[in-house]
């Protein structure tokens, strides 16, 4: 089993192109298992990859334990004789919008590429695993979530010049428990992962195990698998309104706009709105149909207005994107 692990470990590298040789890559280690286990993996192909690692932890303080898994990953580190940079939140960057553990993940991933940016590394690795993507498109299927949202997790993604990797992601959880048992390999444990507290929780401990017990033993590779071919359809769907976002600035003609096949149309609205506003976070399916039902029903100079004050208005020939005036 441990040597499943590394097969499993390697083909996902290979599949997707994670690794590279004299690739210099951060290695997001909170000291749980899946993240432990990556470092291990990691550290197993340097010399082949000629790889320069560089460990990464953040504590975000919001558990009495995770002092103890900074001292963990540093030492960890230290044995492994990789660098390591480990650095507590400040309560600016635990203040987001959000949940508490929203704003400790975005604040998490901050800091990966500032000391990405720092060590001059062009990856970040982070130990996704098989069951974090089937819990992910649970948990997003049942909050409502289009393609983009249901292709969950990604092997890879480029931000800017750093890219994001993810090469346990085809690799079951339990595979990485046993493959650390085999190996004594020590790693913290989480003690919120037990209780019910969080949705992604409360999917781990009782919704997958029912649909695993009641409907298919085999949900998550099933859960898996959808991800990965709605992330594949999505990619194309993407790629297509882009070409089109390129030919537009702030103003889309109607009349092209209508000839669009609905998939692009929706997706091209959304990158309008993503480059005026930065993101398309809170901008929800309802919003979306409301900009359609302004394409085609509303009179001339009708507007719908967004979030973060966002405004679209529709003129005679064009679909008009701007901020509103505060």
């Amino acid at each position: 089993m441990p040597a499943m692990l590394f097969r499993q470990f390697l083909g996902t590298i290979r599949t997707y192109g994670l690794v590279r040789k004299n690739d210099r890559i951060v290695v997001g280690v909170s000291g749980g298992p899946d993240s432990v286990a990556l470092l291990y993996l990691l550290a197993r192909i340097r010399k082949d990859y000629n790889l320069t690692l560089h460990v990464a932890h953040l504590d975000h303080g919001l558990r009495k334990s995770s002092s103890r898994d900074a001292l963990f990953t540093r030492r960890l580190a230290e044995k492994l004789h990789i660098p390591v940079t480990v650095s507590k939140a400040s309560a600016s960057e635990l203040s987001g919008r959000g949940s508490p553990e929203e704003s400790a993940r975005n604040a998490r991933f901050k800091f990966f590429f500032r000391v990405a940016r720092r060590t001059r590394s062009r990856k970040i690795a982070l130990g996704h695993t098989l069951d974090d993507q089937a819990e992910t498109v649970l948990m997003r299927l049942l909050r409502g979530a289009g393609l983009s949202g249901l292709a969950a997790i990604s092997p890879k993604r480029k931000f800017g010049s750093i890219e994001v990797i993810r090469p346990l992601l085809e690799s079951r959880r339990r595979d990485v428990e046993f493959f650390l048992k085999r190996k004594k390999i020590k790693a913290c444990h989480d003690e919120t992962n037990t209780g019910d507290l969080y949705l992604r929780n409360r999917i781990r401990r009782r919704l997958i195990p029912l649909l695993e017990k009641e409907y298919n033993p085999n949900i998550k590779e099933v859960l898996a698998r959808t991800a990965e071919a709605i992330a594949c359809d999505y990619d194309y769907l993407f790629r297509q309104a882009a070409k089109q976002a390129q030919a537009t600035g702030a103003k889309i003609s109607l009349k092209k706009l209508i000839r669009l096949h609905p998939a692009v149309q929706r997706l091209l609205v959304r990158l309008s709105i993503g480059r005026l506003k930065g993101d398309t976070r809170r901008i929800t399916f309802r919003h979306i149909r409301e900009i359609e039902d302004l394409i085609r029903n509303r009179p001339c100079h009708s507007v719908v207005n967004l979030p973060r004050g966002v405004c679209v208005a529709k003129t005679r020939d064009s679909l008009h994107f701007f901020r509103r005036k505060k």
